[in-house]
């Protein structure tokens, strides 16, 4: 197998500062409505990058949950790996790729716990299996094999039915960005890219070499 010989040229779009809007949140809006519209498996999955005490990268996949207070919400253990890596250095990247629409969007910012009322909501939205594997998991802990953690839902279940509260370490994670990259691929490697800073209350847009 020649991986390098796996190519592809990206004609489906342009993006030009004149057609972006200045606020990078709703350029980002606009471009996920893209995705939902096309129909795109997991539109709002993302890659989620922390760094380690020891300083080196880690990276994993996470779905965003929302939007608001300026910022990216996803959910998950704050014990877990990543939970210690932002309690240690509250700074991450997120990363969309929507292949089929030839678009990525990246951002960097700093990390902030939701409050406990907005964990508190979203976790009695989640699916009842969900809840009780939240409740059941030490995300990210070694596990002697599957019927540990099956047994730990099952006492779950049998202690809380279907009413099982949010545990008190788990719950939502806000990226406030200071800066967002929108990729838009382009024909012979000639790619979109234009950056969004955030600096004095105002965001500045910039074109970035491909």
């Amino acid at each position: 197998m020649n991986i390098a010989n796996l190519r592809q040229e990206y004609m489906r779009a342009g993006l030009a500062e004149a057609d972006a809007l200045a606020d990078p949140l709703a350029q980002f809006e606009r471009w996920f409505k893209d995705a939902l519209a096309a129909q795109l498996p997991l539109a709002n999955a993302m890659t989620l990058a922390t760094v380690t005490p020891q300083g080196a990268p880690d990276a994993r996949v996470v779905l965003l949950k929302g939007v608001d207070g300026g910022g990216f919400v996803f959910y998950t253990n704050y014990d877990s790996r990543k939970g210690r890596q932002l309690a240690a250095r509250s700074e991450a990247c997120l990363v969309f790729l929507w292949t089929q629409l030839e678009r990525q969007v990246r951002i960097e910012g700093k990390v902030e716990k939701v409050s406990a009322s907005d964990s508190d909501k979203y976790f009695l939205s989640r699916p009842l299996g969900a809840r009780l594997s939240a409740r059941g998991s030490a995300q990210s802990s070694v596990v002697a094999g599957r019927e540990i953690l099956e047994n730990a839902v099952t006492e779950e279940k049998s202690k809380y039915g279907d009413n099982p509260p949010r545990p008190p370490h788990w719950g939502g994670y806000r990226v406030i960005p200071s800066q967002i990259e929108f990729w838009q691929g382009r024909e012979n490697r000639l790619h979109d890219r234009l950056l969004y800073r955030h600096s004095k209350n105002i965001w500045k847009i910039e074109r970035l070499a491909p």
